[in-house]
């Protein structure tokens, strides 16, 4: 008999999970039991998943959004034990990466379907991390939107934009490669995956199975050219604009001439100092993934996501 467990955040998000438990159930089958915890503080989840994989359960599954997916991925790393995503949250970055649905019922169906993939993980100065991590003005924005009481794109874009008023380029040395460059940038995002969550797409060419991080570096001047810069990250297009370098590698360290705050999948850091040491560290995390998931094409990609999401909106709303 296979065994799973259920971790469920009951504050995150705003849709429903009561049932979850039976339905997981029911979509598994005969040959599996599962158990279903509420998280009940921060970092729960972590303990929650530590204790299962210690166990030898078969998976655990994260209903919830980026924050109880990472506080349960990051106990998973380098055990044989497979996470489910059930996504509940504003963000959804890992999720909308792999490709799993944001919606109760057809991510069941792919943790159902049973198909697994080992992907890479990151770790910052020891901490692991999932999709990115980054310093400047993203981990700015991250702070600020991390202070209101309301989630959403909306509150992220009031958030970036209030922050931008104020916010000066600051000044990075990256080593990586062999090579050392310094930056007077924007930001600094370090990308395992391809998006921050909400389709935001700040590497549409970061992959999770090949070992290496894209490294991008956004410089912006002026209002006009962020504005350019964001409309190419929903669009998928950084990569051709022309206030953006990348770099692809497996570590790096970035040096900071101040103690600026960083992020670590979208949530806000303010001990790891100046200096920053990453690594990718390859196939250290077993995820129920779709059978298909699609190359990433610029404009295309990120206008699908855009339609489902309006038709989940509209299914919601007449499930209701």
């Amino acid at each position: 008999m296979k065994r799973c467990r259920l971790i469920v955040n009951p504050i995150s998000g705003t849709r429903s999970k009561q049932g979850l438990g039976e339905a997981l159930a029911v979509r598994l089958g005969p040959d599996w039991t599962v158990e279903t915890c509420p998280t009940e503080y921060a970092g729960h989840a972590t303990t929650l998943a530590a204790e299962a994989a210690a166990d030898g359960y078969d998976a655990v599954i994260a209903a919830g959004g980026d924050g109880t997916v990472n506080e349960t991925a990051r106990a998973l790393c380098g055990t044989a034990t497979a996470l489910g995503i059930i996504p509940c949250g504003s963000g959804n970055g890992l999720a909308r990466h792999l490709n799993i649905p944001v919606d109760n019922v057809a991510s069941l169906d792919i943790i159902a379907g049973g198909r697994t993939l080992d992907v890479d993980t990151g770790s910052v100065n020891g901490r692991p991390f999932f999709c990115t991590f980054g310093v400047g003005f993203d981990a700015a924005v991250s702070e600020r939107f991390a202070r209101k009481n309301r989630r959403g794109l909306f509150s992220y874009f009031q958030s970036a934009l209030e922050t931008f008023r104020n916010y000066r380029p600051q000044t990075y040395t990256i080593t990586a490669n062999g090579s050392e460059v310094t930056h007077k940038a924007l930001l600094v995002a370090v990308c395992n995956a391809s998006q921050y969550g909400n389709n935001a797409y700040i590497a549409p060419g970061a992959s999770m199975l090949d070992g290496l991080f894209d490294v991008l570096i956004l410089h912006s001047d002026n209002p006009l050219s962020a504005v350019r810069l964001g409309l190419d990250m929903m669009a998928g297009t950084l990569g051709s604009n022309a206030g953006v370098d990348m770099i692809r590698t497996s570590s790096l360290t970035i040096t900071s001439l101040s103690d600026d705050i960083s992020h670590i999948d979208g949530e806000p850091v303010e001990s790891l100092g100046e200096r920053f040491v990453l690594e990718c560290r390859p196939a250290t995390l077993r995820v129920f993934v779709p059978e298909n998931i699609p190359a990433f094409t610029p404009l295309i990609t990120p206008l699908q996501a855009f339609g489902r999401d309006i038709l989940l909106t509209f299914s919601h709303l007449f499930r209701q």
